[in-house]
């Protein structure tokens, strides 16, 4: 193992275990450093110049990559994963720097323009159609009700939804809780239709399973076979958004969650309690949403939200 791949694995281990990042984030550093060392073919720190940064920029810009399982597509990276590509490179020399490794500065990277962040917003009647599509006549409707109107009143990442546990259902208080990357336990408070169906949802399971939200099998009986993923989810809400006559491009896990958002900061709630229950770990990611939320441009936005009951704050 060369030194550079030797360091690249020590950063990683450093973002997973003292900064207790997400393992999708640790995940996606590795596959960008990867790609980089794979291009550069370097064997130390020091062999990461200005001029190779800024021919890896070009390179992203150029190349062509898979764009399927089976390697038969291919096509340019785009824009926002180019830039997260860089990134991820600076994140690296930034702690070659702090271990007293000698390598390239990190301003001597340039990022380019930033990425503008582009929310898909539903607004009321996209929402409650969408809500409104499930038909609880057997389990899997009952779950998928569920999912989607837990999504809306809470604003979870899919991630989160996914990793939820049956004890972390608080019935009485109406509440769900996380446990964060840090060690630490986030709450969330659920609306009160997204409590009821949460709790007929549990109420007709009759496994043991520990899961919150998991597969069924196929049959009358449905039994809980496995932790539902993010992909599960992601098809979930496309499912529903297409038999609600819904963009199934614009109805997405993150939409749901951006509608949320929107909302709340409608309805009154300031920016630093939205960060909290959105679980951002920067008041900045939050004050993208500031903008979108102001009364003239939800109506360029078609976000006229009226919260369901359980969130309306005034």
């Amino acid at each position: 193992m060369s030194q550079i791949t030797n360091l690249v694995k020590q950063y990683l281990d450093y973002l997973s275990i003292e900064r207790r990042r997400a393992p999708k984030t640790v995940e996606a550093y590795q596959r960008y450093l990867s790609r980089f060392l794979a291009w550069a073919q370097i064997e130390s720190p020091q062999d990461i110049t200005a001029d190779l940064a800024a021919n890896f920029r070009n390179y992203l810009s150029e190349a062509q990559f898979s764009a399927d399982q089976f390697g038969k597509q291919t096509a340019n990276l785009q824009k926002p994963t180019q830039y997260y590509h860089l990134v991820a490179l600076r994140s690296f020399l930034r702690y070659l720097a702090k271990q007293n490794i000698n390598t390239l500065a990190v301003k001597d990277v340039s990022l380019g323009e930033s990425p503008k962040r582009v929310l898909s917003v539903l607004d009321d009647g996209e929402v409650e159609s969408l809500l409104n599509s499930v038909q609880t006549k057997n389990l899997a409707g009952w779950r998928d009700q569920a999912i989607l109107e837990t999504l809306f009143a809470t604003g979870l990442r899919v991630a989160e939804l996914c990793s939820l546990s049956r004890l972390d259902f608080s019935p009485d208080l109406g509440q769900l809780s996380l446990t964060k990357p840090s060690g630490g336990v986030r709450v969330v408070f659920l609306s009160v239709p997204a409590k009821k169906a949460v709790a007929s949802y549990l109420e007709k399971r009759q496994d043991e399973n520990s899961a919150l939200f998991v597969n069924l099998g196929r049959g009358r009986k449905q039994t809980a076979t496995s932790r539902l993923t993010p992909r599960s989810i992601q098809r979930t809400v496309k499912k529903y958004a297409l038999l609600a006559g819904v963009d199934p491009k614009k109805v997405t896990p993150s939409a749901l969650r951006h509608a949320f958002a929107c909302g709340l900061l409608r309805a009154g709630a300031d920016v630093a309690s939205v960060q909290k229950l959105l679980g951002h770990a920067h008041l900045s990611t939050t004050q993208v949403y500031t903008k979108l939320a102001s009364l003239d441009e939800l109506r360029v936005a078609d976000c006229e939200l009226n919260f369901k009951e359980g969130l309306k704050m005034n």
